[in-house]
């Protein structure tokens, strides 16, 4: 290659990686881009002078890096982004309007309309039982079924 080394590519496509990244938002082509950054410094320090040392490195350290941190990276980013939708709406007493199986989803009514609802110790819940929402996860209600205690203080 006269009009491009080696080391300009990988930057090149470590930037191309880093635009995917921002358009996609999928935490793949983030850890591509390190992968491709990481090969172009290791050719200009000489560590990978020909092709199949640059692919062997590029395609080492983006496996290592995405295994090591994808996961906690998303946690971190979708800690951030959760919105605090719907708090006020926990403690409240809600309706199960479809029963929620064990380990399903099943749908409540609060406040005039159907939500998802799903319990929180993973009872099943029937149909026309109370329930008190304990946290919401986007749109869906986590729900305990309320006991003859609740049922009392809440309407007294």
């Amino acid at each position: 290659m006269d009009f491009i080394t080696w080391p300009q590519l990988w930057v090149l496509l470590g930037i191309l990686f880093l635009i995917a990244e921002l358009l996609s938002v999928s935490f793949v082509f983030a850890f591509l881009s390190v992968g491709a950054f990481i090969t172009a410094l290791a050719t200009v320090l000489g560590v990978t002078p020909d092709l199949e040392n640059q692919l062997f490195c590029f395609a080492a350290v983006t496996v290592l890096t995405l295994l090591m941190g994808r996961k906690p990276l998303r946690r971190w980013f979708d800690s951030r982004t959760r919105k605090q939708e719907y708090v006020e709406s926990v403690g409240d007493k809600a309706t199960v309007t479809e029963t929620i199986p064990a380990s399903g989803e099943g749908r409540i009514f609060y406040r005039g309309t159907e939500w998802a609802a799903v319990s929180e110790n993973d009872e099943s819940i029937m149909a026309g039982k109370p329930v008190v929402i304990r946290r919401m996860e986007g749109s869906r209600a986590v729900v305990l079924l309320m006991n003859n205690e609740q049922l009392t203080m809440k309407n007294g």
